[in-house]
């Protein structure tokens, strides 16, 4: 059984804005609901109050320019960013990513905001933002600041939104439009199942990063690298911000074994 909670509708961003600081630290956000209703079903989470954001415009939609990158509203879903010509033209790793979510059902109804905001080390969509240098912007009456993705999480179901703030867009920047990408998804079962160890690459003409996932107690990415880093650079960076553990689902060395696979699969296709 659910727990008992009030349930708020905001339709703009004024609204968002007053009933996060009324309720700050008692109120969860709901977008997809995908990972939220599951936590309240099993009684994991009991917040007072459920803030359903999906009436705003403000945060849904995807828009792209030359200059300023592509803009994806938290509440965009994963079907919208698989359908998006834009997506696919110049940022088709997006896509990869939003395929590897969960069953088609699923895709239809999860959000790219919430996947990000769940923060789970395995996250689907950590890695390919990650790899293109994706940055958040979230906001509250005090204003908007946005952050690099590889700064938004702090642990495993923790990020840096403050109580009174929200998740209102996902920029990817525009010199990382048209990159060449690959990307790897292990799995115990064929179909939908969390990744035992995901990596992403994109690489431009001028530089190259790896996002992986299931390898640390967030997603991580490596530090900017050379667009011509030679395989061994790209792993010594790749070792440097992962450290795998042993859990039900598979082992450290396991999990450092097939990262380093992947990395070499995804590299020879690259080149």
């Amino acid at each position: 059984m659910l727990q008992n909670f009030s349930y708020l509708a905001p339709e703009t961003l004024k609204e968002l804005y007053a009933m996060l600081k009324k309720n700050s630290g008692k109120s969860m956000i709901l977008a997809g609901g995908t990972d939220l209703l599951v936590s309240l079903h099993n009684n994991w989470i009991a917040p007072d109050s459920l803030i359903d954001v999906k009436n705003i415009p403000e945060l849904n939609g995807i828009s792209y320019s030359s200059v300023n990158g592509l803009s994806i509203g938290a509440t965009t879903t994963c079907i919208d960013l698989i359908n998006d010509k834009d997506v696919g033209k110049h940022y088709p790793l997006l896509v990869e990513g939003a395929h590897h979510i969960g069953s088609p059902q699923l895709r239809n109804r999860a959000t790219i905001g919430g996947n990000i905001c769940t923060a789970s080390p395995c996250a689907d969509m950590g890695c390919s933002l990650l790899a293109l240098g994706a940055s958040v912007e979230l906001a509250s009456e005090e204003g908007v600041r946005a952050i690099a993705l590889k700064d938004f999480f702090t642990g495993p179901k923790k990020t840096q939104i403050k109580k009174n703030e929200v998740l209102q867009r996902i920029i990817v920047p525009a010199n990382m439009a048209d990159a060449k990408f690959g990307m790897r998804k292990l799995k115990r079962i064929k179909g939908h199942d969390l990744a035992l160890v995901s990596v992403a690459i994109a690489r431009t003409d001028k530089t190259m990063r790896v996002g992986i996932g299931s390898c640390a107690p967030t997603p991580v990415v490596t530090a900017e690298l050379p667009a011509d880093a030679s395989f061994e650079k790209v792993v010594a960076a790749v070792e440097k911000v992962i450290c795998p553990i042993d859990d039900v689902r598979a082992g450290k060395e396991f999990r450092l074994f097939m990262t380093k696979e992947f990395v070499e699969q995804i590299y020879s296709e690259l080149f």
